[in-house]
């Protein structure tokens, strides 16, 4: 089997897992493997198309939580959003892409292992989440990574860990869904696309099955810092390749 294509598989199996778990950091983790093999116009668009069947798996039994009265604010701004990150992505440069996804990956895991001690965000209201779904989309269109700051927003909202997942997966697999379509419209997908998905597809019913089954019984805040720990990794790995 070609190395490509284990590290392809690798990180569906991890991505899928880490959504079962804990809702998130599909495109992260993707994204830290695959920019080792694949450019950015091909890695984004397969980001995007697994993680839109790892979060619909994740939706269909966590359903009773979606929260459609805190999520609408954040799909307004994220559908705005797509149509820029998707434009930006034809223009960009892979050596900037990895290294600006190395350093975000950085921060993001140093941000997420320190909230803990940061206070609750109460101001903005509905405009402030809309603010934030804005900033998703377009993070979404660019680079699949449209659940990162929606996370980290929803987490500061210091709402309950179910309130939080019912806000963030559908935005995830929705914006998921506007910036595929976009990159398709605009050309940007390529004929690899459908046969790297079907050799993942396995991996991503696997990765969510267990992380599903461990989501209620293992302590969750353990495995989140092992999580973070491993996307700082895997984020200093890109800054420095």
């Amino acid at each position: 089997m070609p190395f490509e294509l284990l590290i392809v598989l690798a990180g569906a199996f991890l991505a899928a897992f880490a959504v079962g778990l804990a809702g998130f950091a599909d495109a992260l983790i993707a994204s830290a493997l695959w920019l080792h093999v694949l450019a950015p116009v091909e890695a984004v668009p397969l980001i995007l198309a697994t993680g839109m069947v790892i979060h619909l798996i994740s939706i269909v039994v966590l359903r009773r939580h979606i929260a459609l009265g805190l999520l609408w604010p954040f799909l307004i701004g994220g559908t705005l959003g797509v149509p820029l990150g998707a434009w930006l992505l034809r223009y960009s440069d892979p050596e900037p892409f990895r290294m600006t996804v190395g350093v975000f990956l950085i921060a993001y895991s140093l941000f997420t292992l320190l909230t803990s001690r940061l206070g609750t965000v109460t101001a903005g209201g509905r405009p402030a989440d809309g603010a934030v779904g804005l900033v998703g989309g377009v993070l979404g269109g660019f680079a699949g990574l449209s659940g990162v700051v929606p996370t980290m927003w929803a987490g500061m909202r210091s709402w309950p860990r179910d309130v939080q997942r019912g806000v963030y997966q559908p935005f995830v697999f929705v914006m998921h869904g506007m910036a595929l379509g976009w990159l398709a419209f605009g050309g940007v997908l390529d004929a690899g696309l459908v046969n790297r998905f079907l050799w993942c597809l396995p991996l991503l019913l696997l990765g969510s099955w267990l992380g599903l089954k461990l989501y209620h019984r293992i302590n969750e805040q353990q495995f989140r810092r092992l999580i973070l720990g491993l996307l700082l990794v895997s984020g200093a790995a890109l800054v420095i390749y």
